[in-house]
């Protein structure tokens, strides 16, 4: 286990709260079929229907599932959220030459894993509080952790100023990457990084804190 260090990071969470009809298969007239076109590359609908359905199928097997399924009405909604996401914050740490390496990732997934006793445990509170299934764990810690590097690059000790940056990268990401919503999904707002009516709580502060950020208590 790698020795702990102070570090400026971004506690990351995923608020899925209010209900919303299920989206279906049925593209705008610009790009048939696809849920959104992000730097001019596909989110097709049947890539959020997929990471959905891991999703539920993980939330069925719990034994408070019906609970965590009415809990995550937006779930079509928060998981092309998380697509569009993932994209603009890989954009914005590509502009800035961050970069997170596979040892760096494992690391995180240990320092994680150990938190909560394991990789149950992990993989649990993840499903639970954030409405990721085991098999997008990957993705997500690597989102972790790519913004906390972010923040440390920006070279602030002021939460204030930290997160104005952090916000104006992820802006100019989101704009240089020309996001294109179906909207059925609703409209993409770049300013405020914002999917129609949802925006997930994934940056809601800059503190001193280890590495990888913790999963709050409650989303």
């Amino acid at each position: 286990m790698p020795r702990r260090r102070r570090r400026t990071a971004i506690i990351v969470s995923a608020a899925l709260l209010s209900a919303a009809p299920l989206l279906t298969a049925c593209g705008n007239d610009a790009h048939p079929g696809a849920a959104a076109v992000v730097g001019g590359e596909r989110i097709e609908v049947s890539t959020v229907q997929a990471a959905v359905k891991d999703v539920r199928t993980a939330q069925e097997k719990t034994p408070q599932g019906e609970q965590l399924v009415r809990e995550t009405g937006q779930l079509s909604r928060a998981k092309l959220y998380d697509l569009i996401v993932n994209q603009v914050v890989h954009k914005a740490a590509d502009d800035a030459g961050v970069t997170v390496t596979r040892k760096e990732l494992q690391q995180g997934r240990e320092m994680l894993a150990q938190r909560f006793g394991g990789e149950e445990g992990l993989a649990t509170a993840y499903l639970q509080e954030r409405g990721v299934a085991p098999d997008q764990l990957d993705a997500v810690v690597e989102r972790d952790i790519l913004i906390n590097k972010l923040a440390r690059s920006m070279g602030t000790n002021d939460p204030a100023e930290g997160q104005q940056k952090l916000n104006a990268a992820f802006t100019t990401a989101a704009k240089s990457l020309d996001i294109d919503v179906n909207p059925r999904f609703g409209t993409w707002n770049d300013q405020k990084l914002e999917l129609g009516d949802y925006k997930a709580a994934w940056i809601t502060q800059v503190s001193e804190q280890q590495q990888p950020p913790a999963v709050p208590a409650t989303a």
